[in-house]
This record gives C-alpha cells, structure tokens and sequence, in this order.
C-alpha cells in the first residue's frame, strides 16, 4: 500500500477562518452610518488626509514619558553582600578560628551574608586561623605576623 504524500503549494494558502475581515468603507453615504465626516468628526488635523501627530503626543497634555521620573544608575540583580570585619575585632570574638559560618552562628554576621572580607585596620595580637572570601595584604601581614593563618575561601 503506497504511502500518499500531500503537498503544499504557494497558491493553495490562506488565512484561518474568522482571522481576517474586510475593512470599514467610510464616506459611502448618509444611510451607511459612517458618511459626511466619515468617523473623523468635524474639523482640526485628524479630518486631513494623510495627517499624524507625532509619537506620544497627547492633545497638547504633558506626555506620560515626560511626566515619568528619570532613573539613575542600575540595580546590579546578583550582587554579593560580604560581611566586612577589621583585623582589629578578631581578638575581642574568642575565636581562634574565625570564618562565615562561625560569625553567623556566634550572630556576629548578618544571616544572610554571601562572604567575608578582613580589613588592615587595628592590630591583632594572638594567633589565630581566618577562612575569608577576601583579605587585604596589610591585614594577611599582621595575622600572620602574630602567628595566625589567612586561607581564602
């Protein structure tokens, strides 16, 4: 039994059925309920043939664009919020061994903090190990130089 195979052409297409519809025959008359003006009303540049006001004109109204504040900058969607400590608070927490998780559950650390960052400022006299997203090189310099560790998380 031959398979029969159903070809279209170019000519054979046509739109859906209801998806097109004739257009509005304007200016046929009194009795066709769209004559004398044609739907256009009575006079100014919208009755002109061919007439088109400019984008977003509203009659001579402010236009909403204008209305509208203006937006400065961006909102960066995926930012990485990092709780920043100074070298200078790592002997008051107790710790000897300081990193994110630690903070959060001591509740040194907002919860919801993405990383750690360890700042130079202050001076850190006993040793201890620091597990950060970051780490400035004055402050590797004074917790290593009081016998701690830096390891970069």
């Amino acid at each position: 039994m031959a398979k029969s195979k159903t070809t279209i052409k170019l000519a054979d297409l046509k739109p859906a059925q209801g998806s097109t519809h004739s257009s509005k025959r304007v200016g046929r008359g009194m009795a066709s309920g769209h004559g004398k003006t044609s739907c256009r009303g009575n006079n100014g540049e919208g009755q002109r043939s061919g007439s088109s006001s400019k984008r977003g004109f509203e009659g001579g109204q402010m236009p909403g664009y204008r209305q509208m504040p203006k937006l400065k900058g961006f909102k960066i969607i995926n930012q990485l919020k990092y709780e920043e400590l100074n070298v200078g608070k790592l002997d008051a927490l107790n710790m000897k061994e300081v990193c994110l998780d630690c903070l959060k559950k001591a509740k040194k650390a907002h919860p919801s903090a993405d990383g750690l960052r360890i700042l130079g400022n202050g001076e850190v006299k006993s040793a201890i190990t620091v597990k950060a997203s970051y780490v400035t090189p004055s402050a590797k310099e004074k917790i290593e130089k009081a016998g701690g560790k830096v390891e970069l998380v």
